[in-house]
């Protein structure tokens, strides 16, 4: 069982950045393919990002290509996504995933998520 604390939310305006972290209990979090997703007021949740074991391959949605980056420390059993160029649409509740692979992540067949943690972009 894999448990996943996110932090690093909050309140901020739009152009600037956050950066949330997502913590993993588990020792074998190296041999899981990790991502982000976000779910908006009155919405479906929706992929952000994802990032390989090894994270040496990445993925992202097109709302967010060129402004967010995901990464992980594997030593740490972190994975991270920096945020830039906020706007008021970035905001939602942002989920951390585990899954088997990016595909699977990307396809939302995650394993394991994270209770959230609230980003707010104001205008």
């Amino acid at each position: 069982q894999v448990q996943l604390v996110e932090s690093g939310g909050g309140l901020v305006q739009a152009g600037g950045s956050l950066r949330l972290s997502c913590a993993a209990s588990e020792r074998t979090f190296s041999s899981y393919a990790m991502g982000w997703f976000r779910q908006a007021p009155g919405k479906e949740r929706e992929f952000v990002a994802a990032i390989r074991w090894s994270g040496g391959s990445t993925t992202y949605a097109d709302s967010v290509k060129g402004r967010f980056t995901i990464s992980r420390d594997n030593a740490k059993n972190t994975v991270y996504l920096q945020m830039t160029s906020l706007k008021p649409e970035d905001t939602a509740v942002y989920y951390c995933a585990a899954g088997q692979t990016t595909r699977t992540v990307v396809d939302g067949k995650v394993g394991y998520w994270g209770q959230g943690t609230q980003v707010t972009v104001s205008s």
